[in-house]
């Protein structure tokens, strides 16, 4: 009987973990987001085809969604169409360092802010819908109407959108300052 108990507990612990680890998170992805690294070919080559490959099961997840979503293929799709642009910014803010050791990129720090305001709020957004189900109905504020509707979907897309057209952007850029 007293390992029945446990349970309860552990999931108490593992919530409060959660909360309390979750800005320190947030703060090491800001941090790396925004880091010096050196461009491997190998690496850059396989992270752009990865993420295509993502972009492909996402939306393929989204499809099937549509089941009990309707509009969130749209909302999946069109989130990573808005991504693709943002990323197109991001490649155009990053600076490039071409030395004797090899190619160095640095990501623009305000894009690595916004994309992690932007993971933020859409932690913050599920949190708060949860919240406004399980706690007592839903809610008909817009806002939930949003998230209901696959405003969520559509987050998700911005961000591998961005992910994907950025991988293939540093990819390509790489490319041409290696020759």
């Amino acid at each position: 009987m007293p390992l029945l108990l446990l349970l309860p507990l552990a999931l108490l612990l593992f919530g409060v973990a959660w909360i309390v680890l979750l800005p320190l998170v947030l703060r090491q992805r800001y941090r790396q987001g925004h880091a010096r690294r050196r461009a491997y070919r190998w690496l850059l080559r396989v992270n752009a085809w990865g993420f295509l490959v993502s972009v492909a099961g996402f939306l393929a997840t989204a499809w099937l969604a549509t089941s009990w979503s309707p509009p969130a293929l749209r909302d999946a799709a069109l989130g990573a169409a808005v991504g693709a642009p943002l990323a197109l910014a991001g490649i155009a803010l990053t600076r490039f360092e071409v030395r004797a050791d090899g190619v160095h990129y640095t990501p623009n720090r305000w894009m690595a802010l916004l994309l992690t305001l932007l993971v933020a709020a859409r932690i913050a957004a599920g949190v708060w819908w949860s919240w406004a189900r399980f706690g007592g109905g839903a809610s008909t504020t817009p806002l939930a109407h949003a998230l209901q509707a696959g405003g969520v979907w559509a987050v998700g897309g911005m961000l591998l959108g961005y992910a994907a057209t950025y991988a293939w952007g540093i990819h390509l850029r790489h490319r041409r300052l290696v020759r």
